[in-house]
């Protein structure tokens, strides 16, 4: 034991008299211009990691199931694919996948330590997978549900951009003709109030207000986006919004396929896949994305619970449709739920596209029409007055 005491003694004493390593001293030495260099490298190389998007992860997911149907275990294949992804957070993730499945987890334990990644409904689809030792056709199904997701965002997103473009152009053109154009008009005008119309009085106002006030205008329209937003992400606010949501015209429609499109694939998948059907509708509630619809599915999950069908349970609601609810009697009595289920939701499916393109239609002439009316107004606003002036001055 003192012998062990008195090494350890040595040991430290001979670390303490070694000299320092010269690096340790080099920030007392570096010069000015060193230290500017080392800045510019820092900040070119400075870059922000983001999370994986959803298509990482639909690429991830078909990348992967090629892979298993080939025979590559899962561990290799999860290497594999880490050594191809770009992204340094997922790569990180897909990684750490591979070393918990080898330290004995299954895959869905291994993917529960990454939420922030894999939704519920991810997990909990490869976890029936294990259990019923389908993992090839349970990836199969996932690849194509989140391919359907993906498929439906994006037209949604497309059908948006028009109408924002428009609104933008919109606004700019109004805040231009207001803060540019009609202050030139001012002085033709001063003196002659009396010959103005009162849409001119009002515009010449507002150009006013908007030349002096700007500095107050922008941090207040921008606390009003603020504010909205903040207001519908509480729970009265969530309520309200995805109540309007589906009252609204042109998008009510939008969003009711939308809504039941979701909920009825997903319930489809999941009851094919073999996941119990308490698990299959908290799942379907967990992603419906309206809480309205989310509510009614955490209804008919508690009356499940009861003993009561999920048909009957449904009937007391008006967000699905009364065809829908009976399709879905059908299928519960016949025990196919899980093949109508798809079949309803590949329905939907079809008439969302064709709603979207629909809204999109009716909706670029609207802001046309909307933006040449508010266009000719200000311009119209402008040449009356001159009209009138000169009537007054050659007499006519």
């Amino acid at each position: 034991m003192h012998i062990a005491d008195s090494a350890v003694h040595s040991s430290a004493t001979a670390v303490a008299k070694r000299p320092a390593p010269k690096y340790q001293d080099a920030k007392e030495v570096t010069s000015p211009e060193e230290q500017q260099g080392n800045w510019l490298e820092r900040i070119q190389n400075f870059r922000f990691d983001f999370g994986p998007s959803q298509k990482d992860v639909l690429s991830f997911t078909k990348q992967l199931t090629i892979m298993i149907r080939a025979g590559i275990s899962i561990t290799d294949a999860l290497e594999a694919i880490a050594g191809q992804e770009q992204n340094p957070k997922f790569k990180a993730a897909i990684a750490d996948l591979r070393e918990k499945i080898e330290s004995g987890l299954s895959f869905s334990q291994a993917l529960r330590e990454h939420p922030d990644i894999f939704s519920t409904l991810y997990i909990n689809m490869i976890a029936a997978a294990e259990i019923s030792g389908s993992l090839t056709v349970m990836m199969e199904k996932l690849a194509g549900y989140l391919d359907s997701e993906a498929e439906t965002r994006s037209q949604i997103r497309s059908a948006m951009i028009y109408p924002i473009i428009i609104g933008v152009m919109a606004i700019g053109v109004t805040i231009f003709l207001l803060c540019f154009v009609l202050p030139k008009f001012t002085q033709v005008f001063a003196g002659k109030e009396y010959l103005l119309p009162a849409s001119t009085k009002i515009l010449m106002a507002s150009s006013q207000f908007l030349r002096s006030y700007w500095y107050l205008i922008v941090p207040a329209v921008a606390g009003m986006i603020f504010g909205f937003f903040h207001f519908i992400n509480t729970h009265f606010g969530r309520l309200w919004w995805d109540d309007t949501k589906l009252k609204l015209p042109l998008i009510r429609t939008l969003c009711r396929s939308l809504y039941i499109t979701r909920s009825l694939h997903t319930m489809g998948v999941l009851l094919r896949g073999g996941v119990p059907i308490l698990d299959t509708l908290g799942l379907t509630a967990h992603i419906a994305g309206n809480v309205l619809y989310e509510n009614m599915w955490l209804q008919v999950k508690e009356e499940v619970r009861q003993g009561k069908k999920i048909a009957p349970s449904l009937n007391q609601y008006d967000l699905l449709g009364a065809n829908v609810v009976q399709m879905l009697r059908s299928g519960e009595e016949s025990g196919t739920m899980g093949d109508v289920l798809t079949d309803v939701a590949d329905y939907y499916s079809r008439k969302l596209k064709s709603v979207i393109k629909t809204v999109t239609s009716m909706i670029e002439p609207i802001m046309i029409v909307a933006m040449g009316v508010l266009v000719g107004f200000i311009a119209m606003s402008i040449i009356l007055p001159i009209f009138k002036m000169s009537s007054a001055v050659t007499g006519k």
